[in-house]
């Protein structure tokens, strides 16, 4: 019997999430690894508290990638929005909490986890331990912290992270270098996908890695992150912090937004990133483009089952 093609996959917050819900149904094995540098909302406070990597990235990625009941997944992601030291939290940061403090770290709370949920493939966090992302902005000023960095009001110039010496989990080094295709997004440029790959070793690993790298685009600029970015624009912010050149493959909407839809996300000053197939072939890129998107509530999401058979794609090629 053939061995299921590996994929690695970085990212965190919502973009990796909706991926993985159509990429768990395809015959490959997946893992995912996860950015640790959360310090918002529930996450921050039980980083804080309790001193232990931030959860909550990690927990929608569990629940997206879970097989079990749906009444389960929506326990384990329920938030309290009563009680003074209950409300923001979800339950199923509080359980990852928990079960570290059982298993003695966070690593070993995840792996638990993942077998309470049946997870198809497997979760990684970037680290053991917590990071604090730090942006230095074009006006020279350092703003530190995931969550406060978009609110600065600047063009970011480059990130980095604390403490300089992380050491990544040899199993994620593992995974990179056996992988058949390396994904990397979607998600927050600055603040979701380069916080895994400056992670030392981590980044250094996927550049000299054999396996294709495919950089899944967002469909919408972030103010705060990307503000008048274009999608050449996002891969140059990864090659710059990797110091190289090393993605091989990206791949694009080219489905028109509807104006309504547009005109919402101005008033949140995003607008549809652009694109010059050109441009993006001049960096030695494969451009694939396609109508990947689709809209829940007048919020823009990747297809998942459509960006989830491109890659599959991909690695027939």
């Amino acid at each position: 019997m053939n061995k299921k093609p590996k994929i690695a996959i970085f990212g965190g917050g919502t973009g990796l999430s909706v991926l993985l819900r159509g990429l768990k149904h395809k015959p490959v094995d997946i893992t995912a690894i996860v950015t640790v540098a959360d310090d918002g909302g529930s996450s921050g406070r039980l980083r804080d508290e309790l001193q232990i990597p931030p959860p909550g990235d990690i927990r929608n990625v569990l629940a997206a990638l879970s097989d079990v009941e749906p009444l389960v997944e929506n326990l384990f992601q329920h938030r309290f929005n009563k009680g003074s030291d209950l409300t923001g939290h979800s339950l199923g940061n509080l359980i990852l909490a928990a079960m570290t403090n059982i298993t003695g770290d966070f690593f070993h709370a995840v792996t638990e986890m993942s077998k309470v949920l049946n997870v198809r493939g497997r979760v990684l966090p970037a680290a053991n331990t917590s990071v604090v992302l730090h942006a230095e902005m074009e006006d020279g000023q350092v703003v530190s912290g995931e969550s406060t960095i978009p609110s600065y009001g600047q063009r970011i110039k480059r990130v980095f992270l604390t403490p300089e010496k992380i050491d990544p989990l040899p199993e994620t080094i593992e995974v990179i270098r056996q992988a058949d295709l390396i994904i990397i997004g979607p998600g927050s440029l600055y603040t979701s996908i380069l916080p895994n790959l400056l992670v030392p070793k981590i980044g250094e690993e996927v550049v000299k890695a054999a396996a294709k790298k495919v950089y899944i685009c967002n469909v919408m600029t972030q103010p705060g992150e990307t503000l008048q970015y274009s999608a050449a624009d996002h891969v140059k912010a990864l090659n710059d912090h990797m110091e190289q050149p090393f993605i091989d493959t990206i791949l694009i909407n080219n489905e028109d937004i509807p104006d309504e839809i547009k005109s919402k996300y101005a008033k949140e000053l995003a607008r549809p990133v652009e694109f010059n197939v050109e441009k993006l072939k001049a960096m030695g890129l494969e451009v694939i483009r396609d109508q990947i998107i689709t809209y829940k509530n007048g919020v823009i999401r990747h297809d998942t089952h459509k960006v989830a058979s491109l890659l599959v794609d991909l690695l027939r090629d």
